[in-house]
């Protein structure tokens, strides 16, 4: 491999990252707007491992509002990234795949520990497999999939 191969490896390496990170915040931060730009105009997600929808981008994003809206405070952890880099021939652009694992605390709002205290009363675990197209904006999410594993309810 050349340097400048090496080079622009490790660019998309770091630009695959900030996307996949980009994710994790607009999920918590619960900016919907933000979500959807990370998306492809044809971006899907499939949450139904997880008790979800899988859907278009608008119609997921709608969901996610809603379902976590039960929580005052969510915290992605996404670990352990496993970037594969790719062309398609049907695709102008490259591709990557990224396989990763996840923790997500939560912490159910209207619980009286809204106030920056108490411990998250959700926690899940599993994996994310991302599917990306590098277009002239740079990285986008063409596809999300969520695997979760495990989850710890609220005890009562």
């Amino acid at each position: 491999m050349t340097q400048r191969v090496e080079l622009a490896t490790v660019m998309d390496r770091l630009a695959v990252d900030e996307l996949v990170t980009a994710y994790a915040v607009a999920v918590d931060d619960g900016d919907w707007a933000a979500y959807r730009e990370l998306f492809t105009p044809d971006g899907r997600a499939d949450y139904r491992s997880a008790g979800g929808i899988e859907g278009d981008v608008d119609g997921v994003a709608a969901w996610l509002a809603e379902s976590l809206g039960l929580f005052s405070m969510r915290q992605h952890l996404i670990v352990n990234r496993r970037v594969r880099f790719g062309v398609l021939e049907q695709d102008a652009g490259d591709t990557a795949r990224v396989g990763a694992d996840y923790v997500n605390p939560m912490r159910l709002a209207g619980q009286g520990n809204e106030d920056h205290g108490g411990a998250p009363d959700f926690v899940c675990g599993g994996r994310y497999s991302f599917g990306l197209l590098r277009t002239h904006d740079g990285w986008r999410l063409r596809e999300v999939v969520v695997e979760e594993k495990w989850r710890r309810l609220p005890t009562p």
